[in-house]
């Protein structure tokens, strides 16, 4: 039987340093493993060519790189794709490449399924199946065949962000770290429904914009939609949300769904402006699309329109996102993913 091998993709370079030191290498070889992982994305350790081959191999014994190609995907008359990841745990996960003139977004997930069970989400009715690791978040952006083109990553694909916090931080930390991607953390938007005590840690210890899943202004509304509610309100969540700073180059936004006849109504939009007062944010309104057995429908552009117009008239910023890959149901979780797992059983 092989022996298991622990990835270095995911490493930060104080962990590589102690790689290289643990194996008798150089000291400065863990920098040179940063510079190959995350500026020159090798594929095998064989490809480290500043590193001796005497070493490469030691190294190669216990380690690997940890990438793992997409093992389907779906690609949209917009351009939009949608890949099917293998994790190291032999499950699968979903990521979304938006391209869009000079920007081109991709949305990572933290997980496999969802713990929050939302109504309108499909990921939450496939149940949690686990966190991911942080080489399992970096790999869908290291194994992206449109890597090189990225400008913007958003958390906002399968789960819950903040229910795997160390591993979203430390996916974060790479990609903003000098060593590793070098990127501006205002490139980085991670989303949350609002996760007790979770919330309040990733604001302190990331830069990263952020973006609240909000879909309903008052409690007894968003408790019928979002069960997490429960655990942690929304008032509780901007309340918190108002200790902050985000009127200057970090970002708080605001994701709202618009359900026909359940949060659409003026009465609504008034309770979202007196929710927010004070707050520096914006509010994105997102189309629904019909998903199995869920008895919600979206609205028409006009009913979307007059609800943004009436929020930005009352000095609450809103756009309305556009919609990206109906025909593939880009739509996290759409792609069925046990639904894909069986057909790869099978083959």
């Amino acid at each position: 039987m092989e022996k298991t091998k622990t990835p270095l993709l995911g490493m930060t370079l104080l962990e590589l340093k102690e790689v290289a030191r643990a194996l008798g290498m150089p000291a400065f070889a863990g920098g040179q493993m940063a510079k190959w992982l995350y500026q020159r994305q090798v594929k095998s350790i064989d490809e480290m060519t500043d590193i001796s081959k005497a070493n490469r191999q030691k190294l190669a014994e216990a380690y690997e790189i940890g990438a793992r190609a997409p093992i389907d995907e779906q690609r949209s008359v917009d351009g939009t794709v949608k890949y099917l990841f293998p994790t190291a745990e032999g499950k699968f996960v979903e990521t979304v490449y938006i391209p869009d003139h000079d920007r081109a977004t991709l949305c990572v997930s933290s997980q496999v399924g969802c713990k929050m069970n939302c109504l309108f989400c499909q990921t939450g009715k496939q149940g949690f199946e686990g966190s991911l690791t942080a080489t399992d978040i970096l790999n869908q952006i290291y194994s992206l065949p449109e890597h090189d083109t990225l400008t913007n990553i958003v958390f906002m694909g399968q789960g819950e962000p903040m229910d795997n916090l160390d591993n979203v931080l430390r996916a974060t930390q790479v990609l903003t770290a000098d060593y590793g991607y070098a990127w501006s953390p205002k490139r980085i938007t991670v989303s949350s429904v609002g996760v007790r005590n979770k919330l309040k840690r990733f604001i302190e210890e990331s830069d990263c914009h952020v973006a609240i899943s909000l879909h309903a202004p008052t409690h007894e509304l968003r408790s019928q939609l979002m069960p997490a509610e429960r655990g942690m309100g929304i008032e509780e969540v901007v309340e918190l949300l108002r200790n902050y700073d985000f009127s200057h180059q970090r970002r708080l936004s605001f994701e709202y769904i618009v359900f026909d006849g359940v949060n659409d109504s003026i009465e609504h939009a008034q309770q979202i402006i007196t929710l927010l007062k004070g707050l520096d944010c914006r509010i994105n309104l997102i189309r629904f699309h019909q998903i199995p057995e869920v008895n919600l429908r979206g609205v028409d552009d006009s009913r979307m329109e007059a609800f943004r117009d009436y929020l930005t008239g009352h000095g609450v910023f809103t756009t309305i996102r556009a919609s990206r890959g109906q025909d593939i149901y880009a739509a996290c979780g759409l792609l069925s993913t046990s639904k894909k797992i069986e057909e790869i059983r099978h083959e």
